[in-house]
């Protein structure tokens, strides 16, 4: 499916990049991940991957100059990419606005909504360069439109980045260049590190998903890998909702 193409994973280390990156290089792709920390689970991503078409790049994506640096490393060992999934962030925190500090908030915001903006506008600038097309998959969250409290950062982040991929659709069809973005709900990742460990714990939290379960990883990868296919060619600004059907449930009950 992939044969032939460069791919970038933002947050490749664990969860659904790590999911993503995999599944892109089962289906052709040469892949750099970035990681934030953990070197030694980027290792392992690129072990599965195979070595010689995985690169790991410790990347801080809301910093400029460590994009540039992402950028050139993936560039110098692939060429330039045409694919991106968008998957690196922090969870919400669960402080309400009141208790939140000004720092705590740019943390979240930065890596949330500025961390895709970089990376994006780096993709297209190489795209732009190389007078090819692309297809980019942010991965949002189904609280970009269903708030939580406690939530103040994320789903403000989560909300702009559902406007950034709309309109950042606009902007690139004309150049071939397609952005979707992936709203999940709860997947079974690090950053729902209880659910995965305790099952009482997760079981009390699936009774309120109408599809009876949590996510996968590997079931968001699965329709990223679409979104970034010929098969989905002329989808672009969408943003598809992977839950179970959890954010419906809104108004529900009472």
């Amino acid at each position: 499916m992939f044969e032939g193409q460069v791919a970038i994973v933002t947050g490749g280390e664990s969860g659904i990049g790590a999911a993503s990156a995999v599944a892109l290089a089962r289906a052709g792709a040469r892949v750099g991940i970035t990681y934030f920390e953990d070197r030694e689970a980027a290792d392992a991503v690129c072990a599965r991957i195979g070595q010689d078409r995985a690169v790991a790049v410790r990347t801080d994506v809301a910093d400029e100059s460590a994009v540039e640096r992402l950028f050139a490393a993936v560039e110098e060992a692939f060429g330039t990419a045409t694919l991106l999934v968008n998957s690196a962030g922090v969870n919400m925190s669960g402080v309400e606005l009141a208790d939140m500090a000004l720092a705590q908030f740019d943390r979240i915001v930065r890596a949330d909504l500025y961390g895709p903006f970089l990376i994006c506008r780096r993709f297209v600038r190489a795209l732009e360069t190389a007078a090819g097309k692309g297809r980019i998959v942010n991965i949002s969250s189904i609280h970009e439109h269903a708030p939580r409290p406690g939530g103040v950062a994320y789903d403000s982040a989560k909300g702009g980045l559902s406007q950034l991929t709309a309109t950042l659709a606009l902007e690139l069809a004309p150049r071939g260049i397609a952005v979707n973005a992936i709203a999940p709900g709860m997947i079974l990742t690090p950053m729902n590190a209880r659910a995965v460990e305790d099952p009482t714990y997760r079981a009390k939290l699936e009774a309120n998903i109408p599809w009876g379960r949590a996510g996968r990883p590997e079931e968001v990868a699965a329709l990223a890998c679409f979104l970034l296919s010929g098969a989905a060619d002329y989808i672009t600004g969408a943003t598809v909702t992977i839950d179970g059907a959890l954010s419906l449930t809104v108004a529900q009950g009472a």
